[in-house]
């Protein structure tokens, strides 16, 4: 058994195919000045041809997986049309007089090598993108062929590194998983495996004893990041079983979509989705969600090269709002900074940047792109019930600074005689303790609160969950995390504003009592979530959950606190397994 990451859930079997990689050593092929004039015809044909190419390629990802995700391909024909590049090829030809693709192969391994010396994983994602475009020119100039992928057989595709492009090709119809040694969480092929609903493992780099061959059985492991190659009979038997209990739970919960998620003593809890882009809503409908309790807008602005337009976004929140039927879509306006960075938005190099310029901050500063993006979610919110919520809040005067801009949007479309939403409801995330403390003033200022327990965890304990050394620190059921909770929910309370709950403790099982016994009623949490929470809702009693709460309170350390919380789980099963033989008895 090897351990990788598991960057797309879910258990593949059956044999390996493996794919060798797009990667030549070249002699240093030197050429005659007089024919400079023909290697460079030779580069621009060559650069035609994988133009046209990642063109037809776009256009086969748009049609998979949607439109947005083929925008990954953007990226790379901008490369081949970035002067940067382009202007190195050149410079090695005539000033060298090296061959196109040695000049092209020197070019690639210069930029990559730039760009693997950076500390961050997502700019070291982007290697590959080089990469991938450069290898593509030059298997033009060296006319060689794609690798031929099996058609007549299932099989897990393995490889060193996986290319969005090479990624493009796959028959989806027959590739089971996906393996490869290197890549991250944040690649484009991580991406796209998720948006196919592939199982994939990386990371495998120096853990194999022996390399993995074609032919060879996997089983991998998408959640666990598990891969396990030639296994026994009896590890093959124990893998089978858990895909098929896998699939009878997915087939069971499927079956509660469309039943309220209603506790047993009549209490009903709205539970909504988070996504980040219009491909997800197919999921969204299948699960019964109430709405959309946050739409990750940061996702429109990756992946590309400039920031999308008025007319682009407004497209994507029109959609969106069309999708849902009239049900809440609540649109968090840009979240950029701190572990989301823009390559085309240079932000400065921060000590901390979970600290620093982000988010409602960097909205505030760029008034001209935050106007644009107003602009887009009120022209769609005629289309639906869409409603805006700002990010890291920490401040009054950053709300009423926020809602001064919006009301400026107002004022150009009523100018503009464009139809919008006039009384469009605005909220804001609570994610700061500053925002916590100052709940019963902020809640005089808007329409609603989502709590974002993700941001308020590190900011409470003071820890970066995102920093592996202090990861053990993060701990969402801290006395002070609850107590910090309870004094939102109880602010909002008094000012009749409504309160939801939209990080990763809202798809967390274990917290659902925490939110029954503050009095919450809505939750918004990533779609493959829902089924799981409801069908612990429809086993639940508030009731006691409010009991519980009081006790959780008065926990002094988190320790207690789950070890309450577990107490009451196994209670709660016990509780419906009795009324279920009542009900059958009589």
């Amino acid at each position: 058994m090897v351990e990788g990451i598991g960057a797309s859930s879910g258990i593949a079997m059956g044999k390996a195919f493996v794919i060798p990689s797009w990667e030549w050593e070249l002699p240093d092929k030197l050429i005659d000045v007089a024919d400079l004039a023909y290697e460079f015809e030779r580069l621009y044909a060559g650069i035609r041809n994988s133009k046209s190419e990642i063109e037809h390629i776009k256009h086969e990802i748009a049609t998979l997986i949607g439109e947005e995700e083929s925008t990954i391909f953007d990226a790379h024909l901008a490369i081949l049309e970035d002067p940067i590049f382009m202007n190195e090829v050149q410079d090695i030809m005539n000033r060298q007089y090296k061959a196109a693709e040695v000049a092209v192969k020197e070019a690639i391994d210069k930029f990559v090598d730039m760009f693997d010396l950076l500390e961050d994983q997502y700019m070291k994602d982007r290697a590959l993108d080089i990469k991938d475009v450069g290898n593509r020119l030059l298997k033009h100039l060296l006319g060689k062929l794609d690798p031929v992928l099996p058609v007549d057989q299932q099989y897990i595709l393995v490889a060193k590194e996986l290319s969005p492009s090479q990624l493009a090709h796959l028959d989806l119809s027959q590739a089971l998983g996906l393996v490869t040694m290197l890549g991250g969480n944040t690649s484009h092929a991580a991406i796209m495996a998720r948006a196919m609903g592939i199982p994939y493992v990386l990371g495998l780099e120096g853990k194999l004893l022996k390399p993995i061959q074609t032919g060879d059985f996997l089983i991998i492991d998408g959640d666990e990041g598990i891969v396990l190659v030639n296994p026994e009979a009896s590890r093959i038997e124990q893998y089978r079983k858990r895909k098929r209990e896998w699939l009878r739970m997915r087939e069971k919960l499927q079956e509660i979509a469309d039943i309220p998620a209603q506790t047993l003593d009549g209490v009903t809890i709205h539970l909504a989705a988070n996504i980040s882009s219009v491909k997800e809503l197919d999921q969204v409908a299948r699960t019964g969600a109430s709405g959309v309790g946050l739409f990750r807008t940061e996702f429109l602005y990756m992946d590309r090269d400039s920031l999308p337009k008025e007319e682009e976004q407004f497209e994507v929140y029109k959609r969106v709002a069309n999708r849902m039927l009239n049900k809440p879509v609540i649109i968090r306006t840009l979240d950029i900074g701190g572990d989301k960075q823009l390559d085309y938005f240079s932000l400065p190099e921060e000590d901390n940047p979970f600290l620093g310029y982000r988010a409602i901050r960097i909205s505030l500063d760029r008034k001209d792109l935050f106007k644009t993006q107003l602009r887009a979610i009120l022209r769609a919110s005629q289309y639906g019930n869409v409603k805006i919520m700002y990010p890291m809040i920490s401040s009054l005067n950053e709300v009423r600074e926020a809602n001064a801009i919006l009301e400026q949007a107002k004022q150009e479309l009523a100018a503009e005689n464009i139809p919008f939403d006039r009384d469009i409801e605005v909220g804001i995330m609570i994610e700061v303790p500053a925002a916590a403390l100052i709940a019963d003033l902020l809640a005089q200022e808007v329409n609603f609160f989502s709590i974002g327990t993700n941001d308020l965890v590190q900011y409470v304990l003071a820890v970066d969950r995102m920093n592996e050394t202090i990861a053990h620190m993060y701990d969402p059921y801290h006395p002070a995390v609850l107590r910090m909770l309870k004094h939102t929910v109880d602010a909002a309370k008094r000012h009749d504003i409504p309160v939801s709950v939209c990080g990763e403790m809202a798809g967390d099982i274990r917290a659902l009592p925490i939110w029954l016994g503050l009095g919450i009623t809505e939750l918004s949490m990533s779609v493959q979530s829902i089924l799981k929470v409801k069908n612990s809702i429809l086993k639940t009693e508030q009731k006691q959950s409010q009991l519980l709460m009081e006790q959780l309170l008065a926990c002094k350390t988190s320790g207690a606190i789950i070890e309450l919380l577990d107490q009451h789980a196994h209670r709660d099963m016990l509780v419906k397994t009795c009324r279920e033989r009542d009900e059958n008895e009589a």
